[in-house]
């Protein structure tokens, strides 16, 4: 051998405290190196190289980040919560990418003359189908093994929920700057939006993942329905994008999400009894 492994990198290696890469050219060298094994032995631990073969397979084994894993790292987020958001199954450019089309067609169909109902009465509807699409045995791929792990359903669901509406209301608002000629009532559909997803998640425990978010939002389409039936006159606002429709859906939003913090333990339960019913 013509080097050998440093006293102080030897020692560190016998103490577990030898980091990668230093840590797999130590174990290269120590197969071939007798005189290295010697010094080592002087100070190594009984079991101590199980414990640096078990290191060096972890270290090979672990997962590598993602982009948007990395980018939740560097912004500061806890490695374990960037995880969990990176496996969130609606964060992908699918989604992401339907989302931007159904808010397209809507601006388009407000920027050409017509009315922006549609617009207001779609925008709710993709939060809370987000929200769906981020939890539950049915289209989580993770789930399985986060019915196992020592972390609180309750604090999974507002981590993925947090994911999504950060990312479909930042879509929904810039689809409403475009639409500048409408001022304030372009961002009638926020409230709305929150008490929906609110809702949902209020009823989840109850009803399940998959049923909630579907119950609320036919709830949503009836209720649009009716009002469009009572309202007088095809010019005037909808009956929820009022003032005092708006003051109902913030009253809702809170109501539901206060719901939501009393019935937190009920997600461990339906976690515990297979999730989604």
């Amino acid at each position: 051998m013509s080097w050998h492994v440093t006293p102080e990198d030897l020692g560190a290696y016998a103490r577990g405290e030898l980091a990668p890469p230093l840590v797999w050219s130590a174990d290269t060298h120590l197969a071939g190196c007798a005189e290295c094994r010697a010094v080592l032995a002087a100070a190594w631990d009984p079991g101590a190289l199980d414990a640096g073969w078990e290191r060096l397979d972890a270290e090979l084994d672990a997962p590598r980040p993602r982009p948007f894993e990395r980018l939740l790292l560097r912004l500061g987020v806890a490695d374990h919560t960037a995880r969990l958001l990176a496996a969130t199954p609606v964060l992908r450019r699918s989604w992401l990418t339907a989302v931007a089309l159904v808010l397209a067609m809507s601006v388009l169909t407000a920027r050409t003359g017509h009315s922006t109902t549609l617009f207001l009465a779609v925008a709710p509807l993709l939060p809370l189908a987000g929200v769906a699409l981020s939890y539950g045995p049915a289209v989580d791929p993770t789930y399985e093994m986060t019915v196992v792990a020592p972390l609180h359903g309750f604090r999974l669901l507002m981590i993925r929920t947090v994911a999504v509406l950060a990312a479909g209301l930042a879509l929904n608002g810039l689809a409403g700057l475009a639409l500048p000629g409408y001022g304030l009532s372009a961002f009638g559909w926020l409230l709305p939006a929150l008490a929906l997803t609110a809702t949902a998640l209020a009823l989840t425990p109850r009803l399940g993942p998959a049923v909630a978010p579907s119950a609320v939002g036919g709830g949503w389409v009836a209720l649009l329905l009716v009002a469009d039936a009572a309202r007088e006159g095809g010019d005037r606002a909808l009956a929820p994008f009022t003032a005092a429709g708006q003051g109902v859906a913030a009253g809702v939003a809170a109501l539901a999400a206060g719901l939501l913090f009393l019935g937190r333990d009920r997600f461990d339960q339906a976690r515990s009894h297979g999730g989604a019913r």
